[in-house]
Order: C-alpha cells, then sequence, then structure tokens
C-alpha cells in the first residue's frame, strides 16, 4: 500500500493558503511539491464533474467529541433529466433522480469497513491553528465505472442516455424540453461567469459587483456569502455544482480563524461576511495566493454578520437536495461547522424570547435602520437554519442534546413569530383597543404596547384581506414596517400558517404599486422620513427615503419572491414580477437598486452589474421552468412543532400555557 501525506483539504487545489487578519497572522498552506504527486491517479478529478470519485472516510478534528464515522462513495452523476419516446408501443421515460442515487450509494462504517478506498482527514492541535492533513491511501479506479455500468444511465446535462441498456438500441428518440434562451438571459450566464472568483485554479464565488466603470470597489470586489446565495442556486439549478461545493468548504474553513476586534474574539461559529483573494509576495520573486476574510472588523460600523452563518447552513442543505451530494453534509469537518454556528445561536443569555436578539446592520440591512433587537430577517433565516440543520445533523451521542435543543426552540420560535408578530386588519382593531400596565400573568397585552404606536399610514394601508409579519418586536416596542425579505422567507420556510403565507402574497397582490411598482420588490415599507429618518438612521447620507435600504427596490428579492409564489401555487404573481423586471434590467446595466416611491429611478449610489442582481434574475426564470426543483427549495408545513411544548406549565398549576390558548388561531 502506497501512502503520502499532503497538507490541505482534499477538495482544494495546491499553492494556496488563508491570511488572518491579526497582529500574528497563521497561514494554511499547501506546497507546489506536492503537485506531481497528486498529478497521476491519486486523484480522478474532470472539470466538468462536482464530486471526487473515490469513497471517503473521515475522522475529524480532534476537538470532536464521540462524533460518528462515516465512508461513503460518491457517484459521478449530474443532476438531469431526459424524456424519452419509443416509436412503437412501448414508452420509456428515465428520470435522473440525483438524490436517492445518491443516497443508495452513502454507506455506514459497518458496512464499507473492509474498504480500501478511502481518505483519512484529521486536525491537529486545534481548527483555529493548523490544516488539515489529508492521508491519501490507494484508490480503486473502478468503483464508478462498475456503478454506472449497472445504473445503465449516464446522465450529462440531462440530455445523454445509454439507448442500448434503455430500449435494445431500437426506436429510441430523445425529445429535449430546453427552450432557447433570450438574449437577456445569454447576458446574464455571461456576466454571472464573469464575475466568478478563482482561487488556486478553483472557482470559490463571485465578486459583489463587477462594474468596469467602478474605480472604487470599496469591498465590492469581494465573495460575500449572503450575496452568493443567488449565484449558488443558479449554478446548482444547471447542473454546475464545483463552485458551490468549494465555497462551503472554504467558507468554512474561514470560520475556524481567531477574530479580533480591540482585543475581543467573537464566538468561534461567526461566518466572515465576506472574504477577497489577494496575492502576496513570497522569497525569490514569487507570488502566492491567500484568503483574506472579513469578520466584521473591516465593515462600516464593525457589525458582526450574524446571517452569514445562517445562509450558509441553508446553502448547504440546497447544494444536498439539488446535486444528491449528501455526503458533504456528513463530513466530520462540515457537521463540526453546523454545531458550532448553533451553538452561537443557542447560547443562553438573558432574552427571555425565542428569538435571535442581534445589533442593527447584522443582516442585509447592513446599516443604521432602526432593525436592532429581533428582525423578523434573522428570525425566518434563524427558523430555517434550524430545520435545515435537523435535517443534516448526524444523529448519535455527541449531538443528541443539541437536537434536542433544535426542536425545542424550533417550536417555540414558530409559536412566538406567528402570534405575536401577525397583523391583519383584526390584530390591529386589536391593539388598538389594548389595554396597557398590565402586571399579571393572563395579561393580554404581554408586551406593553401602546395603542398610540400604531402608524397612520397603516391604519389607512392594511388590506381586507391579506396581512403580514411585522418588522421587529420588543418590550413597548412594534415595528409596523413591512420587510420584504422577512416576510417572503417565512413563506419559504414555513414560518408562518398556511393561512398567514397565503395572506401575505394576498397583501403584495393587493399592495402592488407600493411593494412593486416598477421594478421588484421594495426590500420595506414605507420609507423612514422626516424626524424618523434622522433619529432612526443618524442622518443617513445613503439611506435616503425611498433609496438603498430605507424603502428602496432590490432586484435581487425576485428569486425569494419566486420562491414563495411557487409554493403557495401563485406563480402567476411571479411571472408578472420576473416580466417587469426583464423590461429594464439589461437596458439599465443590472443595477443594484432602484430608487423612488415606485422603483422608477436607478439608485443614486447603486453599482452596476451587480452579481446578485443578475443571479436573482437567472434563478427565478430557472425556477419557473422547474417546479421539480422549486419544491426542495422549500419547507412544508411541521405540525408537530406546535404540538411539543416544554415550559411544563400544564404540569405546575401556575398558569395556563398560551400555547394551547392559542392552538386554535395558529395551526390554522
Amino acid at each position: 500500500m502506497n501512502t503520502i501525506s499532503i497538507i490541505g483539504n482534499s477538495t482544494m487545489k495546491p499553492s494556496c493558503r488563508f491570511l488572518i487578519s491579526t497582529k500574528n497572522p497563521v497561514f494554511f498552506k499547501r506546497h507546489h511539491s506536492l503537485t506531481s504527486n497528486l498529478s497521476g491517479n491519486q486523484f480522478n478529478f474532470d472539470k466538468t464533474k462536482q464530486f471526487l470519485t473515490c469513497s471517503f472516510r473521515i475522522l475529524g478534528f480532534k476537538t470532536i467529541l464521540n462524533e460518528s464515522r462515516k465512508s461513503f462513495c460518491v457517484p459521478n452523476i449530474r443532476s438531469g433529466q431526459s424524456r424519452l419516446i419509443a416509436r412503437d408501443s412501448r414508452a420509456v421515460s428515465v428520470v435522473a433522480s440525483v438524490a436517492s442515487q445518491f443516497r443508495e450509494f452513502s454507506t455506514s462504517v459497518e458496512t464499507r469497513v473492509n474498504d480500501k478506498n478511502f481518505e483519512r482527514i484529521f486536525a491537529q492541535n486545534g481548527i483555529s491553528v493548523k490544516p488539515l492533513v489529508v492521508e491519501r491511501i490507494d484508490k480503486d479506479e473502478h468503483v464508478l465505472g462498475d456503478e454506472e455500468s449497472r445504473l445503465g444511465v449516464l446522465v450529462d446535462d440531462g440530455e445523454s442516455v445509454n439507448r442500448e441498456d434503455l430500449d435494445g438500441g431500437q426506436g429510441v428518440e430523445i425529445v429535449s424540453t430546453k427552450r432557447e434562451e433570450s438574449d437577456i438571459e445569454k447576458e446574464a450566464w455571461k456576466l454571472l461567469n464573469d464575475a466568478v472568483v478563482m482561487y488556486c485554479g478553483s472557482p470559490v464565488g463571485t465578486v459583489a459587483a463587477n462594474d468596469p466603470g467602478d474605480k472604487m470597489p470599496l469591498n465590492y470586489d469581494q465573495v460575500f456569502v449572503r450575496d452568493f446565495v443567488p449565484s449558488a442556486l443558479a449554478f446548482l439549478l444547471r447542473g454546475e455544482g464545483e463552485i458551490v461545493k468549494n465555497f462551503l468548504l472554504h467558507a468554512l474553513q474561514l470560520q475556524s480563524w481567531e477574530k479580533t476586534v480591540d482585543c475581543y474574539s467573537p464566538g468561534q461559529g461567526l461566518m466572515p461576511a465576506s472574504f477577497k483573494v489577494r496575492t502576496v509576495p513570497l522569497d525569490d520573486n514569487n507570488l502566492e495566493e491567500v484568503l483574506d476574510p472579513d469578520f466584521g472588523e473591516s465593515a462600516i460600523g464593525r457589525v458582526a454578520p450574524v446571517d452569514s452563518g445562517l445562509w450558509w447552513i441553508i446553502l448547504l442543505r440546497a447544494y444536498g437536495k439539488l446535486t444528491g451530494d449528501y455526503a458533504l453534509q456528513e463530513r466530520v469537518d462540515v457537521q463540526t461547522g453546523i454545531k458550532l454556528i448553533l451553538n452561537l445561536c443557542l447560547a443562553d443569555g438573558f432574552d427571555m424570547f425565542p428569538s435571535l436578539l442581534v445589533t442593527d446592520g447584522s443582516c442585509m440591512i447592513d446599516r443604521r435602520m432602526g432593525i436592532h433587537g429581533h428582525p423578523l430577517e434573522i428570525q425566518a433565516l434563524f427558523y430555517s437554519a434550524l430545520r435545515s440543520s435537523r435535517e443534516m445533523l448526524v444523529v448519535n451521542d455527541g449531538s443528541k442534546n443539541l437536537v434536542r435543543a433544535i426542536n425545542n426552540r424550533l417550536s417555540a420560535l414558530s409559536f412566538h413569530i406567528r402570534e405575536y408578530y401577525w397583523v391583519d386588519m383584526r390584530k390591529i382593531n386589536e391593539i388598538y383597543r389594548y389595554k396597557t400596565e398590565e402586571y399579571s400573568t393572563e395579561a393580554t397585552n404581554k408586551f406593553n404596547i401602546y395603542p398610540e404606536q400604531i402608524p397612520s399610514w397603516l391604519m389607512d394601508w392594511i388590506p381586507e384581506e391579506g396581512g403580514y409579519l411585522i418588522g421587529n418586536l420588543q418590550p413597548a416596542h412594534m415595528d409596523f414596517r413591512f420587510f420584504t425579505l422577512g416576510n417572503l422567507w417565512s413563506v419559504v420556510s414555513s414560518l408562518g400558517t398556511p393561512k398567514q403565507n397565503e395572506a401575505v402574497l394576498n397583501l403584495i397582490e393587493s399592495k402592488w404599486d407600493d411593494l412593486v411598482g416598477n421594478m421588484p420588490l421594495k426590500i420595506c415599507y414605507p420609507a423612514l422620513e422626516s424626524e424618523d429618518w434622522r433619529i432612526i438612521t443618524g442622518s443617513d447620507p445613503k439611506n435616503t427615503p425611498w433609496s438603498y435600504h430605507n424603502g428602496g427596490s432590490w432586484p435581487t428579492l425576485l428569486w425569494q419572491f419566486t420562491l414563495a409564489c411557487m409554493k403557495m401555487d401563485r406563480m402567476e404573481l411571479a411571472q408578472k414580477a420576473i416580466a417587469l423586471a426583464e423590461k429594464r434590467l439589461q437596458v439599465d446595466h443590472w443595477p443594484e437598486y432602484y430608487d423612488t416611491r415606485s422603483g422608477k429611478f436607478i439608485g443614486k449610489q447603486s453599482r452596476l452589474y451587480q452579481t446578485w442582481t443578475v443571479a436573482g434574475f437567472l434563478t427565478s426564470k430557472v425556477l419557473l421552468e422547474n417546479p421539480e426543483k422549486a419544491s426542495l427549495l422549500f419547507w412544508d408545513e411541521d405540525y408537530d412543532l406546535l404540538e411539543f411544548c416544554v415550559c411544563g406549565l400544564n404540569t405546575s398549576g401556575r398558569k395556563r400555557c398560551s400555547r394551547v390558548a392559542a392552538r386554535s388561531q395558529i395551526l390554522v
């Protein structure tokens, strides 16, 4: 048995290292000298394939306690679909169901314990200091060949099929369902590909904006976690998973690094807001590529990106669903990354609510906009990340307590949001008649909300049919603004009830001119104006009324809107919004956002050729044409969550559980 040892992660190419922004940076490095050893038959890579054609055994970090160890075999098959019609009476329909095929090949340690094909991955001296060490042991080159032969079908972009195995080589005709791409779609795909960032010869993400006329890109030339999500989905829906896998793994390695702002380090599970590939000089006039992450220490306002870790978990689930590569989720380092994020989010504190407490500017709205506290966007992403994690975590003695905590938090969070964040005409009228200063466990006005807080615009604006989840809830404070991303993602994740989800789309349809106008979709409604703008934003010159985060129109929200509409069987709304965007985006050079109440003008500081504008449009188009793939990205209602209560009030006799009292309302 020939054995070699290399430094680095098995999915990454040689000649790379990572830059840590500290006074004494530590570098994760791979050496050029190993290139020749990797160029032979040690690895079987093809640039058009997304997966390693070998089986693995992952032993994980020394800091992990009792983590389950699994070996798995990943077939070299990409997602796609072909429809075949026989010329005789026999009709043959072949669908490449990648997810089920990948599940077939994922095996346990017991069934593969004697397999000679595996990689051992270790981490020495802690994950925040040393790189991964990969020990490679001989690989059988014929494993996948046998599996492909057994299947008899090799799907290549949904159009290549082994005809002889299907119909004896007689009378089989391939019928392609692909339509011709429009000029705007062709340009969009070109722009998306041009925005790809390469690191050591491999794609690792897309820049935030690729405007050739921008002489001061600031941080728009970096790969942002939240910005990359629509790009990742566009690539995945097209069958290109390599860039997404690379992104997930590189972001994971960045997670474990030391992060310090003014001698204080946040939790280890924090994911970077963004990272940049930099070239640094070495000895003898040589250059080397490094990854330079930003955890918020360079961001405007120095705010930690709370949503980055949540989006990373959501994207990890989407990657598995759309590629069938569930083995990536089962890796010990990936399982560790999920746990670190969850431990950070589920840590005990002083808060009385199950919602996540964050500072202003910790999500897509990354400037001061009065969303500190418990903003809806964070709660919807938090809920989605919890549900995703529950699907992906390997349950064993080391994780069962975490899984129990996830279930408890999901149950409490879903009740809290559905019961206390929801407003419609009936609820607003109830708040309008609230009594205040109630000191009782049986209080109706639990948060001591003063009826005078109801803004005058809301009384006239709320439709008879429809409602929404408010932007924030704290003691004596309700933020009645409509935040689009939080409401759309509540629909996608089933954070709202089925009736609430339907009512959200009814409200958007009813208030189309306000929330969509000339360009979908408003990031929030209405804008802060006059004294509210001066006090809440601090007179922010970028967040002036009806601009940027303060009521600006963001085309990237189109893909979340499309997904929500498809889930609720309201595809006509998505088609209407896409058609509206299609008229202007190409002509306007793909702006980041639009200004004015109706979204009529390109934003005054808007970057052009904004990548997530391009990707949001493409993802929306592909989702509409592939409803079966869209169904993999949203969550159905989990009726067990609200039946499960952990408060123990029923047995204590102290008071009646509010969940029981409200169940008739929130379970419908």
